[in-house]
Parts: structure tokens; C-alpha cells; sequence
């Protein structure tokens, strides 16, 4: 249905004629004929507000985007809630890769994860950890992490996901990937002074195949 049709529908279930109507939102009769008739092709969105609240539906019922008349819930179905996490570029599940930190792009993602940006990963070396190449990977800013944990590693102007392994009395890391295929980065003494770890990896979104 069009969202006049539906207008007319809502406004004849109450029992109103269109002068009723009109006054009861304030605007005049003329107005509600030509919401009612389609001749008001944008219609104001504080209109359309107003014409949903009258009515107890939600404005995506009342334009015709869905049939389920208002947003309540069931009791025990809970709504969505999502975040902006910034989107920072590319990250390599490979070799390293340039890293894109120009924060250009946000990703909505659940409030449940605690991320502070968020990167794309190209490659397959970290496929073990189910991480494959286009997944958008979530990660907690912080410049350390237990070894064998997952992390966005720069390496000089380079970036690259790997589990982490650091070992301060040999003054050595390792950044170890999940396919083996690759053979694991290993870094000593003031070579250190090139990587820099800018955060953990939380969580990982997948398209579905």
C-alpha cells in the first residue's frame, strides 16, 4: 500500500473524517486530502511524526516500508544495539602490507563488541584462526598482548595480523601465522624497535558463502 492509502486506512478505523483528522494534528483538511490522494510526494518527516504518533505505528509502517504496524517487541526478543567502529583500511593475513590509518569509513557492529577500530584482512595466512580474506577484524586499541593472542602488528609503515609471541629476556618476538604455509616473523634486539603492536583482535565479521 501507499502511505496515502494507509493514511485513509488508519484515519477511517479511527472513524474520522479528514477535517477531524487535520485538527487533531494540526494542519487543514486540504492538507490530509492531498496526503490521503498522493498529490504530497515528499511529505515532511515532523508530518510524518506526528501522523505516527497519532496513530500508534511506527513511520516505517505508515510509509509503507513494512506491515508490522509498530517497533514493540515481544518480552522476550530484545532490539539490536549497534556502534560505529572506525574503519581504519587494510591489514595483511600474508606478508605485511601498507596500513591505511586514515579514518575514513565506520563499520555498525554490535555494542556487545568492545573495539575501538576495525580493519579489513586480506590474505590467508590466518585462515586456522578462521580469519580469511575480506573479513572486517575488530580490534581493542592497546600496545601489548599475551602471547598467543591475535594482533594488528605495524611493522615500519607496514601492517599485518598474526598471533604474538614475545619473549623480553631474548629481546625477541614472534609473529606466527594460523596456515602453515608461512613461516613465522621473528624479530631480535633493534629490530624491536619497528614493530609496534596497536591492538588486539576481538572479533571478526564474515560474510556468509
Amino acid at each position: 500500500m501507499e502511505m496515502g492509502e494507509i493514511i485513509k486506512m488508519l484515519r477511517l478505523e479511527k472513524g474520522l473524517t479528514q477535517e477531524q483528522l487535520g485538527n487533531l494534528i494540526g494542519v487543514q483538511k486540504s492538507a490530509i486530502r492531498k496526503y490521503e490522494s498522493g498529490v504530497v510526494q515528499n511529505m515532511k518527516r515532523s508530518s510524518i511524526q506526528k501522523l505516527a504518533e497519532f496513530f500508534h505505528v511506527s513511520p516505517a509502517f505508515l510509509m509503507g516500508f513494512t506491515t508490522q504496524r509498530n517497533n514493540d517487541l515481544p518480552d522476550n526478543i530484545s532490539p539490536v544495539q549497534t556502534q560505529r567502529v572506525p574503519m581504519l583500511g587494510e591489514i595483511a593475513c600474508g606478508k605485511p602490507i601498507w596500513a591505511n590509518e586514515e579514518r575514513e569509513s565506520y563499520v555498525q557492529a554490535g555494542v556487545n563488541i568492545k573495539a575501538d577500530f576495525c580493519l579489513i584482512a586480506r590474505g590467508d595466512s590466518m585462515i586456522g584462526a578462521r580469519i580469511h580474506d575480506g573479513d572486517i577484524v575488530f580490534c581493542r586499541s592497546q600496545n601489548m598482548v599475551e602471547n598467543g593472542e591475535i594482533a594488528a602488528v605495524i611493522i615500519g609503515d607496514e601492517a599485518t595480523l598474526k598471533r604474538v609471541y614475545y619473549y623480553p629476556d631474548k629481546q625477541k618476538l614472534v609473529l606466527q601465522a594460523e596456515n602453515p604455509k608461512y613461516e613465522p616473523f621473528v624479530y631480535v634486539g633493534s629490530e624491536l624497535d619497528e614493530i609496534n603492536i596497536i591492538g588486539k583482535a576481538v572479533a571478526f565479521q564474515s560474510d556468509v558463502i
